[in-house]
């Protein structure tokens, strides 16, 4: 059974992750997304961005280990090998761009049990490392008893 006393409580801040162009182009690519704000520096600035701009979902790709983490965690005592991902979502306060310095910050929403099977919410505030607010993701993780 995961500890129940987790809920309500915010993890320690992450290491500032950097956002590399490179990453935002590979990322791009797997996704399908073709738009050239996402792969050309100088297309990106037209636009009147600073650097090229991560596409909605790219906020995963850093938050994700951070919550395996979490859950990974024997204090916690979650069963990551029976867990399927229930649900996402992702608000983007402003884009992600090359250059970035995102610190993350996993808050421990809510734990319920229902037919032998636990739900955990987790939601993950990111900043940029001046404290700006740049998204909020969350995740509804489901594993067995």
């Amino acid at each position: 059974m995961p500890d129940a006393s987790f809920v309500g409580t915010a993890l320690a801040p992450s290491a500032p992750y950097l956002v590399g162009r490179e990453k935002i182009k590979e990322f791009a690519l797997a996704v399908g997304e073709g738009a050239s704000v996402c792969s050309d520096v100088d297309a990106a600035r037209a636009a009147g961005h600073p650097d090229v701009v991560a596409p909605p979902t790219f906020a995963v790709t850093f938050t994700m280990p951070l919550i395996e983490g979490f859950l990974r965690d024997p204090a916690f005592g979650w069963d990551y090998s029976r867990m399927v991902h229930g649900d996402q979502s992702i608000v983007l306060h402003r884009p992600i761009h090359g250059g970035d310095e995102l610190v993350t910050v996993i808050h421990v929403e809510d734990l319920s049990t229902r037919a032998g099977s636990h739900m955990l919410t987790l939601r993950c505030e990111v900043t940029a490392v001046d404290g700006t607010a740049v998204a909020t993701t969350k995740a509804l993780l489901v594993t067995g008893s």
